[in-house]
This record gives C-alpha cells, sequence and structure tokens, in this order.
C-alpha cells in the first residue's frame, strides 16, 4: 500500500498589490479616457492657466509686502501686490479675447500688428520712451508701464506662420524661406538691441527658430542660425561693460559676491535654504531686500525658498504639462497656421520659463527674462495670458472639437464664456478656381511636379489643345450620324406605335 505524496503548499496571493495594480490600471484607464475627449486639450490649458496664476498671486503678495512698504511715498505693504491684480484682471479680459476672437481674424491682423509693434520699437528709443534698470524700452502711462517688444514676439509669431504657410509650396528654396521673415526678424533684434534688452532679444531668437523649426526648415539651417548667434551674444558681452561683468561672474560666482553676482549667489543661498518643505508662505528671508526684485525675475528663488524642493517640482511639472499640451494641440490640429502657431508659442513659453529658472538655480548668466504667469505682473503677464488664450481657441479648433461643439452645443464653460463655435477648417484652392477639396494642403510640391521650363509648358499646353480639337471633330461627325439614326429609329417607333 502506497502513502499519497503530500501536496506542496501554494503560497497565498497578496491582496495588496494586486489592489494597488489593479487601482494604477484603472486610473491610467481613467485618464486615457479624459484625455481622448474632444475638449480635453482646451480644459487643460483653462486648468493650467487658472493654477499658475493663483501661485504666481500667491507669491507676488509674499515677495512684495516687504518692498513695497514706503513711509516717505505713504505706499503701503499691497501697493505692488494691487498693482498685479490689476494686470491679473487686465490679462483675463485679453485672455478672453484671445479665446472668443477667430483665428482667422488674428491672422488677417498679424501683418498690421507687425507694422505697428515695429513703429513702437522705434519710438520707445526717443524722448517718448523711459528707461527702466538701463533699458530705455518702456512708455510709462501714469504709474503703468508697457513695454512693446512683448507685443512684437506675439505679433511676429502669428505673422510669421502666416508668410510660412502662403509660401508652404515653395519652401525648399532658400530665398522664399528666409525671405521676408527673416529680415523682419533681424530689424527686431537690432531695435530691441539698441534700448539695449539681451532678453528680449534672446526671446525673440526662440520665436524665430521655433517658426522655421515648425515650418520645417532644414536642419542645416539651425546649425549655421545658432553659430551665428553664439558669435552675436559674444560680441554683445565684449563690446558692453556690464554684459562682460555678468558674463564674469557667471564663470565665477565666487570671485565678487558683492557686485554683479550678488543677485544669483543670493538666489542659490534662498534655495539652499529652503529644503525639502520649505519655511512656509511670508518666512522667506529673501523678501526682506536680501534679494533685491525678488518678485519680478528671481521669484523662483522665493519659491524655492518657503515652498522647498517641493514647491520647485510641481512649478517644474507645471511648465512640463504646459509644454505637453501645447504640443498636443499643435499635433491635433490640421489647419497649417494653427499648427506652427500653437507649437511656436509653447515652446517660447517654456524657454522663457527654462532660462529664468536657468540662472536663478546657477545654469545660465542672468539674462532678466520673467517667469510667465508666476513673475510681478506688467506688460509680460498680458501677454502671456493673451498666448494662453489663443491656445486655448487653437483647442477648440481641433477637429474632434470642433465635431463635438457644432453636434452637441457649446457645453458649460463655452455658454459661460459665451463663445462662438469654431468654424471647420477648410483647405484653400490648389489653383484659381478649383473646388475646394480635403486634400492636405501646404506641402512642398515634389521634382516631378514641379513647373516645367517655359518652352516645355508650351508644347504641353499645345499639345492637348490641338488632340482635344481632332477628338471634338470627331465626336461631332459621329454624333451627328447617331442623332440622325436615333431619330429616324424614333420616328419608326412612333409610326409603328401609332398604328398598333
Amino acid at each position: 500500500m502506497t502513502v499519497a505524496e503530500p501536496k506542496p503548499k501554494v503560497p497565498p496571493k497578496r491582496p495588496r498589490r494586486e489592489r494597488k495594480e489593479s487601482g494604477f490600471v484603472a486610473f491610467r484607464t481613467a485618464l486615457t479616457a479624459w484625455l481622448s475627449r474632444p475638449l480635453a486639450s482646451f480644459h487643460l490649458v483653462l486648468a493650467l492657466t487658472g493654477v499658475l496664476t493663483v501661485i504666481g498671486i500667491v507669491m507676488v503678495l509674499s515677495a512684495s509686502s516687504v518692498g513695497s512698504y514706503n513711509p516717505k511715498t505713504g505706499s503701503g505693504v499691497y501697493a505692488l501686490f494691487t498693482k498685479h491684480l490689476v494686470f491679473v484682471a487686465l490679462g483675463g479680459v485679453v485672455f478672453w479675447l484671445g479665446m472668443r476672437v477667430k483665428l482667422e481674424r488674428i491672422r488677417r491682423m498679424s501683418a498690421t500688428a507687425t507694422v505697428i509693434c515695429l513703429g513702437l520699437l522705434v519710438l520707445v528709443l526717443t524722448p517718448l520712451g523711459s528707461t527702466v534698470n538701463g533699458s530705455q524700452g518702456w512708455f510709462r502711462i501714469g504709474e503703468f508701464t508697457f513695454q512693446p517688444v512683448e507685443a512684437a514676439k506675439v505679433a511676429l509669431a502669428f505673422w510669421g506662420a502666416h508668410i510660412l504657410v502662403i509660401k508652404y509650396n515653395v519652401i525648399h528654396q532658400w530665398r522664399h524661406l528666409l525671405v521676408p521673415v527673416v529680415p523682419i526678424a533681424l530689424l527686431m533684434f537690432a531695435l530691441v538691441m539698441l534700448q539695449p534688452d539681451l532678453g528680449g532679444t534672446v526671446t525673440l531668437a526662440v520665436v524665430l527658430l521655433a517658426l522655421l523649426w515648425f515650418a520645417g526648415a532644414p536642419k542645416r539651417l539651425f546649425g549655421v542660425i545658432l553659430a551665428g548667434g553664439l558669435a552675436g551674444v559674444l560680441v554683445l558681452a565684449l563690446i558692453a561693460p556690464y554684459r562682460l561683468a555678468r558674463v564674469m561672474s557667471f564663470l565665477s560666482p565666487d570671485a565678487d559676491t558683492t557686485a554683479e553676482g550678488f543677485q544669483a549667489n543670493q538666489a542659490k543661498l534662498a534655495l539652499a535654504d529652503g529644503g525639502l518643505f520649505g519655511k512656509g508662505l511670508g518666512q522667506g528671508a529673501a523678501s526682506w531686500n536680501y534679494l533685491p526684485n525678488v518678485q519680478n525675475d528671481f521669484i523662483f528663488a522665493l519659491i524655492g525658498e518657503e515652498l522647498g524642493l517641493i514647491g520647485c517640482v510641481v512649478v517644474l511639472a507645471l511648465f512640463a504639462a504646459v509644454a505637453v499640451v501645447g504640443l498636443r494641440i499643435a499635433t491635433r490640429n490640421i489647419d497649417p497656421w494653427i499648427r506652427i502657431v500653437s507649437g511656436t508659442l509653447t515652446v517660447f513659453l517654456v524657454a522663457q520659463a527654462g532660462i529664468n529658472i536657468g540662472y536663478v538655480v546657477g545654469l545660465l548668466p542672468v539674462t532678466g527674462v520673467t517667469l510667465p504667469l508666476i513673475s510681478y505682473g506688467g506688460t509680460s503677464l498680458v501677454i502671456t495670458m493673451l498666448i494662453m488664450g489663443v491656445l486655448a481657441n487653437a483647442a477648440r479648433h481641433e477637429p474632434e472639437a470642433v465635431a463635438a461643439l457644432r453636434t452637441q452645443g457649446p457645453g458649460k464653460f463655452g455658454r459661460l464664456l459665451r463663445l462662438p463655435a469654431p468654424d471647420p477648417y477648410r483647405p484653400p484652392a490648389t489653383r484659381k478656381g478649383a473646388a475646394r477639396t480635403g486634400a492636405k494642403a501646404a506641402r512642398p510640391a515634389p521634382r516631378a511636379a514641379r513647373p516645367a521650363p517655359a518652352q516645355e509648358r508650351r508644347r504641353s499646353v499645345r499639345e492637348p489643345v490641338r488632340r482635344s480639337a481632332a477628338r471634338t471633330s470627331t465626336a461631332t461627325s459621329r454624333g451627328g450620324a447617331a442623332r440622325t439614326t436615333a431619330s429616324r429609329g424614333t420616328r419608326s417607333t412612333a409610326n409603328r406605335r401609332g398604328h398598333w
């Protein structure tokens, strides 16, 4: 009699691990389903704009309460914060206009806006302009100032995309690719450098590079432009003593911590004091004039001091989300102008944030660029909210969003903001009098389809005319005989029917 062997014990399952895996899978499924909704990009733009604006309001209040107090002038602790709220309110109106105005109308107005911005860049160099921090780049209207270079960046993006879309079929030719976008951009660079404003010039260069990239320019062009840009920056740094001092302080930050390197070193100390969770809102030492103008260019250092590494990571994640959503809008649209504009504006915003954070943490020289939607208000805040409004408008022009809005209604936000239904994209006709089709427009023509020389075009036109004339005469003779036979057959049939 044999004894049965005992069965091996099966280890018990881990229900907790299964719950975690199932919960992660459920979250991923729900997130994927939500992102596949027609208006997901539009809602993401609204959410990111609101969150970044609220963070900016809180941090400006914490940064400016001490510096704005001046008993000699009678300004209280909320003076700068009140101005910031005014700019936020004005930016909210501009944000709504960016969503409501039709993109086709913005495209038509881009040339006029570019001419106006060029005129303002010239006028700001006259006695009508005001000098702030050594740069004559502002118009002063009472207690408020206006910086025309911020508007010029957006105008260049709109108009440059318009020109590149018009010339898309011949964009493989260098003269059509570069003219007139690059000469106008270089003129803007020169006018901004006369102020002088190196930060504004750098961000304008970012707009130009993004335009050429999303228009499909060859990669070797960017190598030439980057090499020329680095050479130009080097020359500009050498001819201006204060720029050279900034570059030297960046290369050796510990050499002089009381002059040009003072702000950069104080920003690093503020980031180091914050630790993981920060000291708390209003508890940072940087706002007590240890870091001058902390509410403007170095507000990220105050975020690191008062909110710690967690706050810095949250801000970085928000701007990363702006990059993802903006490029998502650019890829999901089929209108080439909207694609180029969305991609260019997204790269411009994220690059400006990267430059600001880069010199705060010591990775780049100080250039005086604000942190979008978070730094103290002014022209930069209003123009940034206009850009976010245009991105939200572009999100509503995605094909799925257009179909949903025109069939199911404007939705909650559309009714609340009184947004009109977007029009579906209609590609332009390929030739005069041709019917509009759904074929892809704005693509460079292949070599086989490019226009032939004049003699070949004359031959190609004459031959079909001769052949069609011969076919017409033959068909006419045959048609006459056929009509005669048909008429005889008809009469005979009629006679037979009448006989019956």
